[in-house]
This record gives structure tokens, C-alpha cells and sequence, in this order.
């Protein structure tokens, strides 16, 4: 086992330990930190007595069976970077206030998220009173779990230590410290109103399952007036691609481990498998599977993860193993269209404008108080470059509907990929999808080269284009799989050969997430699957994409290089 948190710090970087890249990144920014804090104006400094000091009370915490467990190092890594790193100007005031873990399971989760919440209940300074720890989660059982931990935990300190025992109390689902009134209890959106709510703590368990972010909301909302707040989200990874985990927290330590955006108050230790093949070479599990590095509990670790990959490969259920056991984002479908892995590849860097440029364009029309999608196409340099634009209907509540389809539509508006119906009624308005697709194509000098549609429910934007703009090719497409098999096929050939891009639209993109493949005798198609109702935006997609696909987009003669001196025969 690793003995010092110097120990792993030094075996990760020079490679005695395996990781992940971005294990790898959060040990070099430690390290660089380290250095940066010589300099006096960065307002942080690591104090080793206050890491060292968390790491001890977490050792002592006593499993059910009344024994000791030393920290793995990565474990160590982690509590004294979120207990070590303090303010120059006040060591009692920590330097992150939001902390993202995510491993595989049966990593020592539980001694984690105990350790934390007990630490911050007995021996929490600021503030020094009144201290509220919530484990939270969006319903309450699973809210409950962490809290379980917790109280467990609790329990045998207070068999174990008199003192404890007399200033700790438990009141139904509730932790009482009785020499300063601090508390811990479960949070969830069912637990109702909650009097002086300031949350000092934080935690959320297995955040990848919760399917909006309306905790974490909750809990950052109520910490404005705090001095020395604390978010935990400790989590393995998900089915569910459309969870909050999966589209703002992931994405953004990433960012942050890469050094591509700053935020001095946020850790992210993320242990990750990096491909499907690292799989079948066992030395490389201990990127997702940290705990590995402990000697003594590699070998029957080891035995276990090669169990149930032999079995998953036997049954063929290999998606739940790979999210479960090597912390890797999955479809919950073996039949997925495209995977996570090449749909992502292919986001544009950097999205060529759209001035100017022959554009298709496919619509896919829900009902009308569901989803109404836009998307398009357009070639630049012999790629084809997608997008989206949506519009949501609101007729039985905008927040069952983000819950239903497990997207957050209003932070989706923000970015500007969506529109919300502000009619009363929650319909959507086909005026107004009209209204904006001319203001799209006539502020962007599009040269429509032709609107593809499923005609369920078209109607009403049919006759409006017909009316203003007859010029307008509209084409329908018929949904069967005997005229979308080829260019269902071709898109995801295309998709895996770096001949489509995408902006990386998020209703677009958890489309093709959530998308599987239908097979009948005139060939194959895409159909939604069990865990999702949004496939709209990539329907739309491939309806344009059936007939631009026949396009020679690399010999496409424009009119400004036929009269250039460059043409001839």
C-alpha cells in the first residue's frame, strides 16, 4: 500500500502507479499549485497538519466489525487535497467548496462519504455552530443511503468513545451534535420545506442517477451567505446521458483537469477506463479501479472484475459492466446506434460558418405539446457539418416534461439551443417555428437547397412556407426502413470516418445517445430506447441526410469558381 500522500503524488507521475490522464492531471495540477502558492499572490497554500489531521480521523473510523483501515493512496489524494488546501489569509477556511469524485464501485466509497460528513459534524470550525450536513439526492431512499453511512459509522464511535457517545444524539433520521447543534439529514425533493435552510455540507451520492439538477441547485443556492461551504458529489457513471453528472459537472472537471478553464475552488479526481479495449488488458484496470494499488485487496478485486466481464461477454449485457465496474459513460442499449465514444470524436472543433452556405434542412414535428425539431446540414471542404434547433412544449408542465425526458430544458434555452413555447396553453406555436426558420435563413443568407419532413403533423409549416416562400423545395420522407436503411447505415459510417461533425447541440446529441437501431427485412432504422422518449433532433437529421447524402459535396462546382480564371476545359 501506498504510505504517504507524497508517495502517490511521486509513483503516479513518474508512472509506478498506472492512471488515467485525468488522475494524472489532477496529481500535476496539485503539484503545480504547490509551486504557484510561493507566489503571494495566489491566495491558497497546502497545510499538511490539517491534511493529515482528516486523514487520521478517517482511519480511526471503525468498519461494523470493529476494525481500522489504513487509506489507499488515492484516497489520501483526495482527503488532503479538499482538507489540505486552505486560504493563506485563514487556514480554517478551506480552499474548494465543490469536490467531483468519480470511480468504478467497490472503490471504499463508503469509508469516503462517512469519513467527510463525521469529520465535518464533529469537528467543523466554521462555522463553529449550527453546522446543517445534508446527503441528498432526488428521491428520498436513495438520499437515505449516504445518510445510512453516515449514521453507521456514527454508531460505532459511539460504542467505541464515551465522549462521543455524550455529545452525539440520533432522533429518527436525523444527527444531533449537542455540544454545538449541528446536524446531519437526508435531503431530497420529497423531504418538504426546510426551515434556515444553509447547507454548510452537501453530499450527493451516486449524483450520475439523478435526472435533473435541482438538488444541486438547491444546495448552491442556499450556501450565498457561507464563508466555508463544501459540495461532495461522489459518484460512479451512468446510462442516463442526459443526467446533469454526465452534461455540466463531467464535462466541466474535465475542462478544468486539462487546464482549459479555471476554478481555483473546484477538485475533480475522475479514475476512468479510456477505451473499450483497455478492457481485455487487466493491468489497465486499475485506471478505473484505484483501489488496486492496494496489495491486499488486488487479488480477489482482480478475480471479481474478471468474473463479470467473462459473463457480460457470455451474455452480451457488456454495457452494464463497462458503466458499473470501469466507471465508462454507456448507452443503456447493446444495440445502440452510435456510440458515446465516436458521437463525441466527431464535434467539431470549431463549427465553419454557416453564411452563405447550401443548406438541408430536416423536420421532425412532435405533438404539439412535446418537441418540435429543426435540424440541418451543410458541406464545407467535403465534410458535412450538423445542427439543431428546438422547440418545446410545456402543456402538462415544463418541469414533469424535463423529468420525462431527463433534460433541462431551461438551462438548454440558456445556451441557446432551444426555445420553450411561452403560450399559454403549452403548445407549441407553428408561427413562431416558421417565424424563426425565415429569420435563420434570411439573416444567414442560406441557400436552401431543401426542407425534408415527416409528414405527421407538418401540416401547418407546410402551408406556411408554401405561402411565403414557394421556393422552398419541401420534400417528404417517407418513415419506413425501406427508404432510411441506406442513409441510416451511411450517416453512422459517415459519423465514424470524420466525414460529419456536429456543434455538439446538446438535444441533438443526447439523441444520438439515446438512439438504438430497429431491424426489419427492407433493412434497419432507429427507434428510441427504453430509457428515453428524444430521439426527434436526429430523426430530423437523417431525414435531410436522405437526400444529401447522394450529394457529391468534394466536386460541387460553385458559381464564383466557374467564373473564376481557375476553371476550364
Amino acid at each position: 500500500m501506498v504510505e504517504t500522500f507524497e508517495d502517490y503524488v511521486e509513483q503516479i507521475l513518474n508512472g509506478d502507479i498506472l492512471s488515467c490522464k485525468s488522475v494524472l492531471n489532477a496529481v500535476k495540477r496539485h503539484e503545480k499549485d504547490v509551486k504557484k502558492s510561493e507566489n503571494s499572490d495566489f491566495p491558497y497554500i497546502f497545510d499538511k497538519k490539517k491534511a493529515q489531521k482528516a486523514v487520521r480521523f478517517i482511519e480511526m473510523l471503525p468498519d461494523p466489525k470493529g476494525d481500522n483501515h489504513k487509506l489507499a493512496g488515492f484516497q489520501k489524494f483526495i482527503i488532503e487535497s479538499i482538507y489540505g488546501w486552505v486560504r493563506k489569509d485563514n487556514h480554517d477556511l478551506r480552499r474548494f467548496h465543490k469536490v467531483f469524485v468519480s470511480m468504478a464501485r467497490k472503490q471504499g466509497k463508503t469509508l469516503l462519504i462517512a469519513g467527510i460528513i463525521l469529520y465535518e459534524f464533529l469537528f467543523g470550525k466554521n462555522p463553529a455552530r449550527s453546522r446543517q450536513i445534508f446527503c441528498t439526492a432526488n428521491d428520498k431512499e436513495q438520499a437515505k443511503i449516504a445518510f445510512e453511512m453516515a449514521r453507521k459509522q456514527l454508531d460505532q464511535l459511539r460504542a467505541k468513545y464515551p465522549d462521543v457517545k455524550k455529545s452525539t444524539k440520533r432522533v429518527r433520521e436525523l444527527l444531533v451534535n449537542l455540544d454545538d447543534d449541528s446536524y446531519v439529514r437526508p435531503l431530497s425533493r420529497d423531504t418538504g420545506a426546510t426551515d434556515g435552510f444553509e447547507p454548510y455540507l452537501g453530499m450527493l451520492d451516486e449524483y450520475g442517477a439523478s435526472k435533473t439538477s435541482e438538488m444541486m441547485e438547491l444546495l448552491e443556492s442556499g450556501q450565498g451567505q457561507l464563508d466555508n461551504p463544501l459540495i461532495v458529489i461522489i459518484s460512479t457513471a451512468n446510462f442516463n446521458m442526459n443526467a446533469p453528472m454526465f452534461t455540466v459537472e463531467y464535462p466541466c472537471a474535465k475542462e478544468i483537469l486539462k487546464g482549459e478553464i479555471e476554478d481555483d475552488q473546484y477538485f475533480a479526481f475522475i479514475a476512468e477506463q479510456e477505451s473499450i479495449d483497455e478492457i481485455e488488458d487487466q493491468s489497465t484496470w486499475i485506471k478505473s479501479n484505484p483501489l488496486l494499488e492496494v496489495k491486499s485487496v488486488s487479488g480477489k478485486l482482480t478475480e471479481y472484475l474478471s468474473k463479470r466481464w467473462e459473463v457480460a461477454k457470455q451474455t452480451g449485457e457488456k454495457n452494464a459492466v463497462l458503466v458499473k465496474n470501469f466507471n465508462m459513460w454507456r448507452q443503456a442499449e447493446e444495440n445502440s446506434y452510435i456510440d458515446i465514444e465516436s458521437w463525441k470524436n466527431a464535434a467539431a472543433d470549431e463549427m465553419p460558418p454557416i453564411n452563405g452556405q447550401r443548406v438541408w434542412f430536416g423536420v421532425d414535428v412532435g405533438k404539439s405539446s412535446d418537441l418540435y425539431a429543426i435540424s440541418w446540414m451543410y458541406p464545407v471542404e467535403g465534410v458535412w457539418y450538423s445542427d439543431n434547433y428546438s422547440f418545446v412544449g410545456t402543456k402538462y408542465g415544463l418541469d414533469a416534461k424535463i423529468k420525462r425526458d431527463r433534460m433541462d430544458y431551461r438551462r438548454v434555452e440558456e445556451k441557446g439551443e432551444c426555445e420553450i413555447t411561452t403560450l399559454e396553453s403549452g403548445v407549441i406555436d407553428n408561427e413562431r417555428v416558421y417565424e424563426w426558420l425565415d429569420n435563420f435563413i434570411e439573416s444567414n443568407d442560406i441557400q436552401v437547397q431543401g426542407i425534408m419532413y415527416d409528414p405527421y403533423q407538418y401540416g401547418p409549416l407546410l402551408t406556411l412556407i408554401e405561402k411565403n416562400h414557394p421556393e422552398w423545395e419541401q420534400i417528404t420522407i417517407r418513415q419506413g426502413t425501406m427508404t432510411l436503411s441506406m442513409p441510416t447505415k451511411q450517416f453512422r459510417d459517415d459519423v465514424l470516418e470524420g466525414k460529419i461533425k456536429h456543434s455538439g447541440n446538446e438535444i441533438l446529441t443526447n439523441a444520438a445517445n439515446n438512439a438504438v437501431t430497429m431491424t426489419d427485412n427492407n433493412g434497419v432504422r432507429i427507434d428510441k430506447n427504453k430509457y428515453s422518449n428524444k430521439i426527434d433532433a436526429l430523426d430530423a437529421l437523417l431525414d435531410a441526410y436522405a437526400i444529401c447524402f447522394t450529394e457529391n459535396i468534394e466536386n460541387f462546382l460553385t458559381d464564383d469558381y466557374v467564373m473564376s480564371d481557375d476553371f476550364g476545359f
